[in-house]
C-alpha cells in the first residue's frame, strides 16, 4: 500500500473536502485508514482536510505552475476513492 501513495513530484498539494453527512462517510473511512499512509510517504507535500457542512466530497490535486484537477468523489466506494485519489496524485501529464 505505501508506494500506491508515493506523490508525483510534481504535486505540490492535496486537498479534500467533505462534509459530517451520509455523504461523506467513505470519504472519511478513506481518510482514517490511508491518510497516516500518505503523509509517512509524502512528508513535505500539504495534505489538506476540509470539512464543512452540506460541503460534497472532492479531491483537489494542485500540480506545479498552479494547475489544478479535481474529482468529485459523491457515491464513491473506499476503494473507487483510493483509485481516484492514487490516479490524481500520480498523474505526470499535467
Amino acid at each position: 500500500m505505501s508506494s500506491k501513495y508515493a506523490f508525483t513530484k510534481t504535486l505540490k498539494e492535496v486537498r479534500f473536502l467533505f462534509c459530517q453527512g451520509e455523504t461523506s462517510a467513505a470519504t472519511r473511512s478513506f481518510l482514517t485508514r490511508a491518510y497516516p499512509t500518505m503523509k509517512k510517504n509524502n512528508p513535505h507535500t500539504p495534505i489538506l482536510l476540509r470539512e464543512a457542512t452540506g460541503t460534497i466530497p472532492k479531491i483537489y490535486a494542485r500540480y506545479e505552475f498552479g494547475q489544478e484537477k479535481s474529482q468529485s468523489l459523491e457515491g464513491l466506494s473506499d476503494k473507487q476513492i483510493e483509485d481516484a485519489v492514487s490516479t490524481l496524485v500520480k498523474n505526470e501529464s499535467v
